[in-house]
């Protein structure tokens, strides 16, 4: 599905990424996490074409998508969900599914979607009219889900998604992500609550100063000491 290969890049003399590397199956959940500053939200960027490379090679079923305008990012299936929401304030819960659909032109599937995603987060529904800018932090969370959900993606990416909301929100959050993904689309998440991002991964990479330095079943990374003691705050 998505492929990741030798991806490099630069923020002036700093050498952000080196060489990630991560394969993206059809219809699984994998995970990247790590520290602040590691390059998770660098990875993410690079990959809808936010950021340019310096090299490397990005592929969507097998076709280069590398350093490709987002927008065309996004017509082809990939969706990034950015870290603190990017809703807009200022239109209605119902105004900003409708710009997640932007890019289609298949009226009845954008309904569809519009019902499924009102479905799936009914607090939207109950708050359609209002601006989004009057919601909580965790219903601008679920909206910023439903409008990335709203373009019909083959692979939505994530950054951050629980950032700044309580637990019991956050947890709601990881949940709607497992459902959204046994209805048939991929996601590649990245996270700082690794215990919460590892327990929904199939599969698992860790980032370290811009360098892949694990990667296993999101399962058995859960129980490895090292990843333990690093991001999970476990001694043993």
């Amino acid at each position: 599905m998505l492929k990741v290969e030798g991806l490099s890049v630069f923020y002036g003399g700093i050498h952000a990424l080196r060489g990630i590397d991560i394969h993206v199956p059809d219809g699984k959940i994998i995970t990247l996490i790590g520290a602040n500053g590691a390059g998770k939200s660098t990875t993410l960027n690079s990959i809808v074409g936010l950021v340019k490379p310096a090299s490397g090679k990005v592929t969507l079923d097998g076709k280069d998508i590398t350093g490709s305008d987002p927008k065309v990012v996004v017509s082809q299936g990939l969706v990034l969900i950015p870290e603190a929401r990017r809703i807009f304030p200022n239109l209605t819960v119902a105004e900003n599914l409708t710009l997640g659909s932007y890019t289609r032109k298949d009226r009845e599937g954008v309904e569809k979607d519009r019902k499924r995603c009102l479905e799936l987060f009914p607090r939207l529904k109950e708050r359609y009219r209002q601006p989004g800018g009057t919601l909580s932090g965790g219903e601008q969370q679920m909206l910023a889900v439903a409008r990335g959900l709203m373009a019909n993606p083959k692979v939505l990416m994530l950054d951050e998604p629980s950032l700044g909301l309580a637990p019991i929100i956050s947890k709601m959050i990881f949940e709607i992500l497992k459902e959204i993904n046994r209805s048939g689309t991929t996601i590649l998440l990245i996270e700082q609550n690794a215990h919460a991002a590892l327990e929904i991964a199939d599969y698992a990479y860790v980032i370290e100063t811009g360098e892949i330095t694990m990667q296993d079943a999101g399962a058995t990374l859960l129980k490895d000491d090292r990843i333990r003691l690093a991001y999970l705050g476990e001694s043993h």
